[in-house]
């Protein structure tokens, strides 16, 4: 028996495959940045968001920083606007009342990020991937371009992922407003 096909059938055909591919790249390959400054306003740095089937691939580019292990973590305010501290960003992004840390018996909850290590020079490059967090919302995982928005913070000190409530990370060095797009 020979099949034949119309053309309005095979358009409808192609046009329900690119929206379904549509729908699929919305998600996964969803991208945000960050210009991420220092406590004197001054840029030091940027960060690109990849949204993948599971979490986000953060790719971390810096320099002037001090040498050594900085903790970095999602905070919950998508602010920078008070360089000195960068307290109006409040604290992490944690949902799901989970104590601070990927030591932590009970934790970590979904702000947490590995330390960030800068080398002598004052520079890094890095590519990390945390599966705690969504650009906005797959997988029911909490959105960095929520309603309030995120950043991504870098603190002075090196995070031990078990001290509450922020790994004694210390203050707050580099901040980022997580941005929609490239």
């Amino acid at each position: 028996m020979k099949k034949t096909f119309s053309a309005a059938g095979i358009t409808a055909l192609f046009c329900a495959a690119i929206s379904t591919h549509a729908q699929a790249t919305h998600q996964i390959g969803e991208v945000a940045h960050s210009k991420i400054i220092n406590n004197q306003g001054e840029q030091i740095g940027t960060a690109h968001y990849t949204q993948g089937n599971e979490g986000v691939l953060i790719e971390i580019i810096a320099q002037k920083l001090p040498a050594g292990k900085h903790g970095m973590h999602f905070h919950e305010v998508g602010t920078c606007v008070d360089q000195h501290h960068f307290k109006k960003a409040k604290g992490h992004i944690m949902p799901s009342g989970k104590p601070h840390g990927y030591y932590h018996p009970k934790g970590p909850h979904e702000g947490n990020l590995p330390n960030l290590i800068v080398r002598k020079d004052g520079t890094v490059h890095v590519e990390l991937y945390t599966e705690l967090v969504s650009i906005s919302g797959r997988g029911n995982k909490p959105a960095l371009l929520d309603d309030n928005g995120s950043v991504l913070m870098i603190h002075a000190n090196e995070d031990d992922h078990l001290t509450q409530p922020i790994g004694g990370s210390g203050s707050r060095i580099g901040c980022g407003i997580v941005i929609a797009g490239k």
